[in-house]
């Protein structure tokens, strides 16, 4: 196996994986097979054991950061209804391109996809779905915001819209192909910091947090 193959192993049994996701790299296969190496394909080369569909979550390819794997069909069946029952505890950091006035706040803003610019996010009160996001200052760095985030639900691009739009902070995270100034990927600042949940066998809660290289 050579290293592109390889993954930042950060927990693993033979129930569980965790993983700290580089930017850039697709959590789950895409269309075609240029978009077939992901964290998927790479836990079930490291864990031959691994069942054919072990994802539980997702991070966007560009956000880095720790993402949770069942290696069995109990564990995958009891994680996804702890994040469905919202029982999962996330944190995530990001760099905005920009400086905010005050220092936490609370987002609730309602987006939905955009059926023609695929997979760009709209802002719509009346047809979006509901996304929470509670959100913290940790400093200010050559002109950007060092944020925390802490988001209540897990719509998809969540954080991403309520950084950039209007309605939300009005800054985008550094690096956003889709809501900012980014040109490649892997340039995305947004970091899944912290990882809370109850182990599916053991019942243990297990909490993990690794700092982002930004």
């Amino acid at each position: 196996m050579n290293n592109s193959e390889l993954l930042d192993i950060v927990y693993s049994d033979n129930k569980i994986v965790v993983v700290n996701k580089p930017s850039g790299l697709l959590s789950v296969p895409g269309r075609g097979p240029e978009n077939q190496d992901c964290v998927v394909t790479r836990v079930q080369k490291m864990f031959p054991d691994c069942r054919k569909f072990p994802t539980v979550h997702r991070l966007d390819m560009d956000t880095s950061g720790l993402l949770v794997l069942g290696l069995t069909a109990r564990a995958v069946r009891e994680l996804v209804e702890q994040f469905q029952l919202r029982q999962v505890k996330k944190k995530y950091e990001a760099l905005l391109e920009g400086i905010l006035k005050e220092d936490r706040g609370i987002i609730k803003m309602a987006f939905r996809l955009d059926p023609y610019n695929r997979p760009y996010q709209v802002f719509d009160p009346i047809h979006g779905k509901l996304g929470v996001t509670h959100w913290r200052k940790l400093g200010i760095e050559n002109g950007m915001t060092r944020v925390e985030f802490t988001p209540l639900t897990g719509r998809t691009h969540q954080l991403r819209v309520h950084s950039a739009h209007p309605q939300g902070l009005g800054f985008p995270i550094a690096g956003d192909r889709l809501y900012g100034t980014g040109t490649a990927p892997g340039q995305l600042k947004l970091h899944a910091r912290y990882l809370s949940f109850t182990h599916p066998k053991t019942k243990e809660v297990l909490e993990f947090d690794i700092p982002p290289l930004f």
